[in-house]
């Protein structure tokens, strides 16, 4: 039941993902370029999944799952370094390629191979990450 769930939960962001244009490269660019022709519709689609959200943890506080287990927390605000580092790389790929995770996921089921070279290299630095984090680690506790 819980991957059933899971499923329909998943096939419902992907198909709000491409209804709401995520997956066009080149709307989300239009969003980051703010000094030439800035697209602002994708404030919309940021309104229309935070104010649900904000919604849903009003609602769910103090209550549990239908199917068991527990709803998420807020996690604390903890603005370090590794936060910064990744925010900033992220930002960075976004702009350049036009799509964060979820959007690229589903831009996979309408073909192209800019998405699968997106993926490749997604899942590269998803690997390299512990590592290059650690190796940050160890440098700044060195100086």
């Amino acid at each position: 039941m819980r991957f059933l769930i899971s499923l329909l939960a998943g096939a419902l962001f992907g198909t709000g993902l491409l209804i709401s244009g995520m997956t066009d490269t080149t709307k989300v660019q239009g969003w980051l370029d703010v000094f030439g022709q800035w697209d602002p519709t994708l404030a919309f689609v940021m309104g229309g999944a935070i104010v649900p959200m904000l919604v849903a943890w009003r609602l769910t506080a103090n209550r549990r799952p239908l199917n068991g287990g527990y709803f998420p927390q807020k996690s604390a605000p903890d603005l370090g370094r590794r936060l910064i580092f990744g925010s900033v790389l992220f930002g960075m790929g976004w702009g350049l390629a036009g799509l964060c995770p979820g959007p690229a996921l589903a831009s996979l089921s309408y073909g192209g191979i800019g998405g699968f070279v997106f993926l490749i290299a997604m899942i590269a630095g998803m690997v390299a990450a512990p590592t290059l984090g650690a190796q940050l680690d160890r440098a700044a506790n060195a100086a």
